[in-house]
């Protein structure tokens, strides 16, 4: 089993941008992992039901509908995004509500994104 990605705090949502400097094999490493956990159609169509939802949030319950998926299944797509620091996870009574990192998004998007989109 792979080992999990170290959850992110708001200050360590942001990788050095690609155009910045070479990553070092570490970065490189943390930076595809994380793109990995996105890489799953399953989990991009989850992370935007998320995205959608009011609050950025929603209940494993409420996203088996829509994905089509037993709550086991889902749950391990949303352990996924939470390792890679994507989503956070509260549990509420019975159920695990997860909630979108837009620090963490945002992180991602600055760290590919080119020198030019960044003016």
């Amino acid at each position: 089993m792979p080992k999990p990605l170290p959850l992110l705090t708001p200050a360590d949502v942001c990788c050095t941008p690609l155009v910045g400097a070479p990553l070092t094999v570490e970065q490189a490493g943390d930076l595809a992992g994380r793109l990995k956990a996105l890489a799953d159609p399953t989990r991009l169509r989850t992370l935007s039901i998320l995205l959608a939802s009011e609050g950025m949030e929603s209940c494993t319950c409420d996203l088996t509908g829509p994905l089509g998926l037993t709550q086991p299944t889902v749950t391990h797509h949303l352990q996924k995004l939470a390792a890679a620091g994507l989503v956070v996870g509260e549990r509420r009574g019975t159920w695990t509500w997860y909630r979108v990192v837009p620090e963490a998004l945002t992180g991602l998007a600055d760290a590919i994104a080119p020198a030019a989109s960044r003016a």
